[in-house]
């Protein structure tokens, strides 16, 4: 809570008990954020909808959200430890009725003034009042304080920055996906507990019918070591991881299941009987990974592609990469989606083959060969999100500085760049495998549930969009 007036000043002093007088009063004041709601909700524990859900305060009765009451109590106290008496001031008790709601982008102002000193124990009661810009009272009560008895005049302390990491990217992905009757998914070789678990959990929110596919024993031993029941999903046994991921496939190919879900084998032993020329799921699209990226303080989900399957793909296959993303953000609810095409700088440099790449695929897309979304490229990475960054280096451009989909150049740069997000910046990172017959779920042991269940809920929305386009 910052007050202009004590971040003006450098030093911090208070007023001890004989120096105050009745009547005396000291105020702050402070406009209501979003985000300080949010972090009251992180430091309180206090996530009742009517502060963090607008959905459900819209049909409250107050239709929209509100702040904590206690949000105000801590204005209060944040008078009576730096204003009167400040420093050394030791809190008793206080009273408070809460009188209006306070909503985002009220300005409250905390006031604080002295009703009563009782000279033993250094004791003053203190009548307190939160008005907001309006001049309504929202709280008012009354503090007992033991006042300091000793002068303390010392250096202000800085206030810390702090921000909000808020998950809401996928919110809206959860929401439409559970909207529709879980499909059944083959899950090859869910034999590990957290593997089985990230199955049965997509099943528990709705999302996914799960369709074990493994060595029985093996499947029943991660069951009990995770206290799950998998009685009631249907159980394909197998050999091995190989034969797993081979009678996954098969399940799809058969119509019995409508995705493909990694469980405990490796990503190359499941994409090979993926792309098996014989009993494969390939089609006439080059197969390709994207990571739907929620980025905290970004507005939108960001698709980063190719970062785990194509590892230096060439022209034809970034061809391929892009139109698999396309027809992914269009699912996500992206209209006509803005590409960018990733490289070290934003110019064409003959040396660097990532940026004629670039060039071309834009030409592509100029030609009609790509469709569905704009495409700009070569674009850095901060020209790619960042209009500053992009008005700096006076790119004109619709997809500079608000691109939706990352195009890397190689495996190795959307590995890191996926990464660096995740482990750096707090992002989650739901994956889905793209190009095949049906959409591919990957997820590892390190996912959060938030991210497991996210990246489910993006395979269903795209399995029911080709149901839906056939």
């Amino acid at each position: 809570m910052n007050d202009p007036a004590l971040t003006e000043q450098p030093m911090i002093e208070n007023r001890t008990f004989d120096e105050i007088r009745l009547g005396d009063s000291a105020s702050l004041s402070h406009t209501l954020s979003e985000q300080d709601i949010q972090v009251f909700a992180a430091v309180s524990g206090d996530i009742n909808p009517a502060h963090m859900d607008p959905d459900y305060a819209a049909g409250s009765r107050f239709h929209h959200i509100i702040a904590h009451g206690m949000w105000g109590g801590g204005l209060i106290s944040a008078v009576l430890g730096t204003r009167l008496p400040g420093p050394g001031t030791i809190y008793l008790g206080q009273s408070l009725r809460f009188l209006h709601p306070v909503v985002p982008g009220d300005t409250v102002q905390a006031t604080v003034t002295v009703a009563e000193k009782r000279a033993e124990h250094e004791i003053v009661l203190l009548d307190c009042a939160c008005t907001n810009q309006r001049g309504e009272i929202v709280i008012e009560g009354r503090a007992e304080v033991k006042a300091p008895k000793e002068k303390i005049r010392r250096p202000r302390v800085d206030m810390p920055d702090v921000s909000v990491m808020a998950h809401d990217g996928y919110r809206h992905v959860m929401e439409h996906a559970k909207q529709g009757a879980p499909l059944p998914t083959a899950v090859a070789h869910p034999c590990t507990p957290a593997t089985l678990t990230a199955a049965l959990e997509a099943a528990e929110a709705g999302l996914i019918l799960p369709i074990l596919v493994g060595p029985p024993a093996r499947i029943q031993a991660a069951a009990i070591e995770a206290g799950l029941d998998i009685s009631p999903y249907r159980l394909v046994a197998s050999a091995h991881s190989h034969d797993s991921a081979a009678q996954a496939v098969a399940l799809v190919r058969a119509g019995e299941a409508c995705l493909l879900m990694k469980g405990s084998l490796h990503t190359d032993e499941l994409m090979g009987a993926v792309v098996a020329h014989n009993g494969g799921l390939r089609t006439q699209r080059r197969i390709s990974h994207a990571y739907v990226m929620d980025v905290p303080r970004h507005p939108s989900p960001l698709i980063i592609t190719d970062a785990a399957i194509n590892i230096t793909p060439s022209l034809a296959e970034k061809a391929d990469i892009i139109r698999n993303a396309i027809g992914l953000a269009q699912v996500l609810g992206m209209a006509e989606p803005k590409v960018a095409i990733l490289a070290a700088v934003e110019v064409v440099n003959p040396e660097m083959p990532s940026t004629l790449d670039a060039a071309a695929l834009c030409k592509m897309a100029q030609r009609g060969q790509i469709t569905g979304g704009l495409l700009d490229g070569p674009l850095a990475l901060d020209n790619a999100i960042s209009i500053a960054a992009a008005a700096e280096k006076g790119i004109v451009s619709p997809v500079a500085g608000q691109a939706d989909i990352l195009v890397v150049p190689d495996l190795e740069a959307g590995n890191m760049l996926a990464k660096q997000l995740t482990f750096l910046g707090g992002a989650d990172a739901a994956g889905i495998v793209l190009g095949a017959q049906v959409p591919i779920i990957l997820t590892s042991r390190a996912d959060s549930l938030r991210t497991r269940l996210a990246s489910c809920a993006v395979a269903v929305l795209m399995a029911r969009a080709k149901v839906s386009a056939q």
